[in-house]
Order: structure tokens, then sequence, then C-alpha cells
């Protein structure tokens, strides 16, 4: 066993452990938090499967502006901690059987799932995973689906300011 295994192990237990953080906390503030973990320790996993490109997009996107941005709407709303858990709604009977059908399609799918690691020729595997082919890809194969999730996130900006707004 070598250091990058254990590593490895690590970096999977505390991502699962902050995961798991992220659904239970009872404040939002914690939960936001826990989640900023969570994308460290897979960015730590990233640089173990030297994605070191995939590694620092996690940090700066994921754990910087996306996370200051949940932080900005959790603090505008003002939210307080959750409310006391009364008795199971349909809502949240129908929400829990939702996950367990989403839970079941994703065991299934990882199921059928190649387990074989892909081959690449030695010019697609030096250029596999650098800034270069990254950009190409969003650029070019990618665009519209790259703006499309910029406009949604605006859009979700926009709308959690005119939400809170109303309260203020």
């Amino acid at each position: 066993m070598n250091i990058e295994l254990v590593l490895f192990g690590v970096f999977a237990v505390m991502t699962l452990l902050s995961a798991g953080l992220v659904i239970t906390a009872r404040s939002p503030i914690n939960s936001a938090m826990a989640l900023v973990s969570t994308f460290f320790f897979l960015a730590g996993i990233y640089v173990l499967l030297w994605a070191h490109t995939v590694a620092a997009v996690q940090v700066l996107v994921y754990a910087g502006a996306i996370m200051v941005l949940f932080l900005f709407v959790i603090m505008l709303l003002n939210l307080g901690d959750a409310p006391h858990r009364g008795k199971p709604t349909v809502t949240r009977l129908l929400g829990g059987a939702s996950a367990l059908g989403l839970l079941a399609v994703l065991v299934v799918t990882l199921g059928r799932v190649n387990a074989q690691p892909a081959q690449l020729d030695a010019k697609s595997q030096a250029a596999f995973g650098t800034m270069a082919a990254i950009g190409q890809s969003i650029f070019t194969t990618w665009l519209l689906p790259f703006e499309a999730v910029s406009l949604l996130l605006l859009v979700a900006m926009v709308g959690a300011v005119v939400v809170a707004k109303s309260r203020i």
C-alpha cells in the first residue's frame, strides 16, 4: 500500500463525511461550509489522479466563486436554522420516494458502466486534461451548454435578489 492509495482513501472518506454533513446540517451556513470542504477534498482526489487542471478549476470556480455566490444568497435571504422536523407529509414522502428512485437509477447505470480504462494514443494522452484541451472543448463542442449554464446561474442569482428584496 503506497501513500497515494492511503491519501485517496482519506480524501474519499472525508469527501463522503463532508457531503453527509451538507445534507444533515441544520444551519444553511454550516451546510455551505461543509460543501466548501467537500470541494477541497474532491480537489485533492483530482490531484492524486493527475488532473491538476481540474483540481485548480475545482478550487477556483466551485470552492471560490460558486460558494461565495451561495453564501451571498444565504445571507441575503437571511435564512436561519432549519425548522423543526414534523410529521411526514405527502411532499416529504414523494421527495423520499424520488430520491430512492434516483438512487436506483444511479446504481443500475453504474452497474452497466464498462470498468475498462479508455485507451488513448500518445498524442491524446499528452494533451488530455490540459488547459488548451479543456478550452478547445468548452468553446467548440460544449459552447451552447456552457453558455446555458452561465445564463442559468445568472437567472438564479437575479431570482434570489428579487426574492430577498421583497423581504427587505
